[in-house]
């Protein structure tokens, strides 16, 4: 089975709660704090792996999970971190975040490998918050909490060249023809359900590979037949070969195949519908009327484009087609369709800054990344904890805020689930 296309959910371990211990041992009067590290939580990674070629892994495993980092424990002991969790995909998969759809990796690389998701830090233990006023620090730092994230996997298969047509045009008789490739072959519409690659060695130059992509149809690019699940797999491709009928057996009119076929590359993609592209007017062999050729050759002249006669049934012609397209691929750059401005990785770092305030009724609630991971590393029912909470509100700013607020005595101030009572 051929899978192109899948939607997955992946979760990089969370970080390891810092300990709160304190030295206890015989004979020693005082033990100071010794609370350890929290371990880090393990990493995603996305894997090029050569001997896959399809997304199908992914059809019913939906959910990735990295090990999480353990707690910290006394005498200075940190937790271990979680071990990294490493997916394989096939060459030419494209990563995307489902909710922006932003392109996260492009994976066209032999053995590339990119981190997509970092796990969780470990807390700090209770013997980092130790001070000269603050010698029984009863709190530590909670381990960060990864979020689950939704995304998408999408293959594009890597070919230098992509046939183009309507079904049952000779696409896979073309293919067979020319390279090893067996596909299947019938004489009804959308024989080919899958796309099928060839490597083509001609006379002169250096092989290439080449792409069937199954038969578009008018409306493919609004999602109309099966031609849209397979429009992605053109987009690499250096060089199109649009192959049209021209025997008039099926009733069909070459002027208006070439036309339908690249306003659906358009309606697709802009970057698409530019590229290099030269008419291929297969059937020859079976011809019945010339004008139709005649009228698809003055077609190539007005539009600039380059016109071969064919016949992929006996080999006419398709010689001669291949030493152009070697040709061709000497001069024609390879590219990458995938524009990525900035790799993106997900990551847990966020400003302390990054925080909201707002009055609900008669309470001021503050919220945000940054006040969750406060809240994380203090102990409410400790009185030091508590005076290291203030202090580090008043260094992020929330007291000067909820001041410009209009906050008074007495009133509430909710810091996730907790509520507290504000004084001057």
């Amino acid at each position: 089975m051929f899978t192109d296309y899948t939607k997955i959910f992946i979760k990089a371990g969370d970080g390891g709660d810092g300990a709160i211990t304190f030295r206890r041992e015989k004979y020693v009067a005082a033990g100071g704090p010794d609370g350890g590290d929290g371990g880090k939580g393990g990493n995603i990674y996305f894997k090029v792996d050569k001997d896959k070629n399809t997304l199908v892994d992914f059809r019913y495993n939906k959910k990735y999970k990295a090990e999480n980092g353990a707690n910290g424990s006394g005498n200075h002991c940190n937790g271990k971190s979680g071990e990294d969790l490493y997916i394989k995909v096939p060459r030419g998969t494209v990563v995307k975040d489902a909710i922006t759809g932003k392109v996260i990796a492009d994976l066209s690389e032999e053995e590339q490998l990119e981190l997509i998701l970092k796990g969780g830090q470990g807390g700090k233990g209770n013997s980092h918050f130790a001070t000269a006023t603050r010698q029984v620090p009863n709190f530590a730092q909670a381990g960060e909490k990864v979020d689950e994230k939704e995304i998408i996997l999408e293959l594009k298969l890597l070919a230098d060249v992509g046939l183009l047509g309507f079904p049952n045009v000779g696409k896979s008789t073309f293919l067979s023809v020319v390279t090893e490739a067996k596909p299947k072959i019938a004489n009804y519409e959308f024989t080919t359900l899958q796309p099928n690659l060839g490597v083509v060695k001609p006379e002169y130059g250096e092989s290439f590979v080449i792409a069937d992509i199954p038969g578009i149809i008018e409306g493919a690019s609004e999602g109309v037949g099966l031609g849209i699940q397979f429009l992605r797999h053109v987009e690499r491709t250096r060089l199109l070969l649009h192959i049209i009928d021209v025997s008039g057996i099926a009733g069909r009119n070459p002027i208006d195949d070439f036309y339908a076929i690249n306003k659906e590359l358009k309606n697709y993609s802009e970057k698409l519908s530019n590229k290099k592209q030269i008419i291929v007017a297969n059937k020859i062999d079976t011809m019945q009327d010339e004008s139709l050729y005649n009228e698809l050759e003055n077609l190539a002249k007005e539009k600039g484009l380059e016109i071969f006669k064919i016949s992929a049934v006996t080999g006419e012609g398709v010689n001669e087609l291949i030493n152009k397209v070697a040709e061709e691929l000497k001069v024609l750059p390879k590219e990458d369709i995938i524009d990525i401005e900035e790799r993106m990785v997900y990551t847990l770092k966020e400003k302390d800054e990054e925080y909201t305030i707002r009055k609900e009724k008669d309470d001021f609630v503050v919220e945000g990344k940054a006040i969750q991971r406060l809240m994380g590393r203090v102990n409410v029912e400790d009185n030091e904890s508590l005076f290291y909470l203030y202090k580090c509100l008043k260094n992020m700013g929330v007291e000067n805020k909820l001041k410009s607020m209009g906050v008074k005595e007495g009133d509430t101030v909710r810091l996730l689930d907790w509520h507290f009572e504000w004084y001057e």
